[in-house]
């Protein structure tokens, strides 16, 4: 029997797309394997937002060949849609796919076997208008659901346009069809995936308020969360229809990267920050204890010090409960190649020290604001030292006494503990 490992890099909806390309192996025969034991075929499901991103698949590579030099390594997503002459360089590796071609992996996989020569089908992907649907599959009790891929905003800094193509959506009635088989599997909670998700519909006539409303009347499904939503896309309707949904959960993600106008402007964001500061301060207003993260990346080309200064007052100054930190890292193909100013390497990592502390003392609060307030808990199938682990409604992360009949449940718990180092409740 032949059996199949993968090792997915980068975002959820990479995740949402392995799991859909590993559920079709499966059905076609294949055994799965942990991608650090032996396998006939290795799959490395690749992402190119950062060079550090890259490093890993290239790692990822090697470690597969090293396990057997016999398999049949397959490279696939972001990193291949934009590097691969330079993939198909590194020793082992067989089958090379972009993004558009990717979900033909099992085809590709045969014809290799038949033929044994390396195949590489990378094209380009700017005028692709084809989507294909995705959704996890897997032992857990979260779902991802993708119904969104591709952006056409072009920032500055980033690259994934030229990896995931222009955006374009499944329509709302095949994301409702996609929900309810995740509820026949026995998902409580689905995250919408997608790289501009608030773009939905943007080609088909719909919209992403009207997904969300057709979603919450899945009512298989308990709980919904959206994975991450631009400020100028997330508008008031959609916030108001989370607040009194019957399963949109308080929890927002929005990306900011950065404090500063002025870099908002060389990154050529589609907002400034006075709207993103709106956006938050009016979640937090109607649902005072909302999870509310986002994205600060800092380093851009032209940074001063009086910016990223500007910038950390500018979050310090917002009720977030997170803040997810990058470290800018140069993109071949983006436009801030040619930005001046570049900052040094070691300034960008002391600034993202900073950020990143002020994400941590920005958890602690809003964990300690939250003490004393009653939540419904969906507990994790993973037990740890006897433990069971959980996450509230607004993403807090709560831990019990583990016990098999509480796997996959939802609880009613009072938070009134917290643990020492304050990264979880303790019920």
């Amino acid at each position: 029997m032949t059996t199949i490992a993968f090792h997915t890099l980068g975002c959820k909806l990479n995740f949402a797309e392995s799991s859909d390309l590993l559920r079709r192996f499966v059905n076609e025969g294949f055994t799965e394997r942990s991608f650090h034991q032996k396998a006939d075929v290795y799959v490395i499901n690749t992402c190119t937002v950062t060079a550090i991103a890259e490093k890993k698949g290239r790692n990822a590579i090697r470690l597969a060949h090293k396990l057997n030099p016999d398999a049949i390594i397959a490279v696939i997503g972001c990193y291949s849609q934009v590097n691969a002459k330079e993939i198909e360089k590194i020793e082992g590796v067989d089958i090379i796919l972009g993004n558009d071609d990717k979900h033909s992996l099992i085809d590709k996989v045969k014809e290799y076997i038949n033929k044994q020569e390396q195949i590489n089908c990378v094209r380009d992907i700017s005028k692709e208008k084809k989507f294909y649907s995705a959704y996890s599959y897997s032992d857990r009790t979260r779902g991802f659901l993708k119904v969104q891929d591709g952006c056409d905003y072009f920032c500055t800094y980033c690259e994934i346009p030229f990896a995931r193509g222009r955006s374009r959506s499944c329509s709302i009635e095949e994301a409702v069809n996609n929900a309810k088989i995740l509820s026949k599997e026995n998902f409580r909670e689905v995250v919408l995936t997608g790289i501009n998700i608030g773009d939905f519909g943007k080609h088909t006539g719909e919209n992403f308020l009207s997904l969300l409303k057709a979603l919450d009347c899945v009512t298989e499904i308990d709980r919904y969360r959206i994975s991450s939503i631009e400020p100028n896309l997330l508008t008031k309707e959609i916030i108001d229809f989370c607040k009194d949904s019957r399963a949109f959960m308080p929890h927002f993600h929005i990306p900011l990267q950065s404090g500063s106008n002025v870099v908002l402007k060389n990154m050529q964001r589609k907002y400034q920050r006075e709207e993103f500061a709106e956006k938050v301060l009016y979640i937090n207003e109607i649902m005072p204890n909302a999870f509310i993260a986002c994205d600060v990346m800092t380093g851009f080309n032209g940074e001063t010090d009086e910016e990223f200064e500007s910038s950390v007052k500018f979050l310090e100054n917002l009720p977030l409960a997170f803040i997810h930190v990058f470290t800018y890292s140069l993109r071949p193909n983006t436009r801030a190649n040619s930005l001046p100013n570049p900052v040094e390497i070691n300034v960008r990592r002391q600034r993202s020290e900073v950020l990143n502390q002020l994400a941590i003392e920005k958890k602690k609060v809003f964990y300690r604001k939250n003490i004393g307030i009653t939540a419904k808990v969906l507990w994790e199938e993973q037990e740890k030292d006897g433990l069971a682990y959980g996450f509230s409604d607004n993403y807090i992360r709560v831990q019990k006494r583990f016990s098999q009949e509480l796997t996959n449940t939802i609880s009613q718990e009072t938070l009134t503990t917290l643990s020492p180092n304050e990264e979880y409740f303790v019920c």
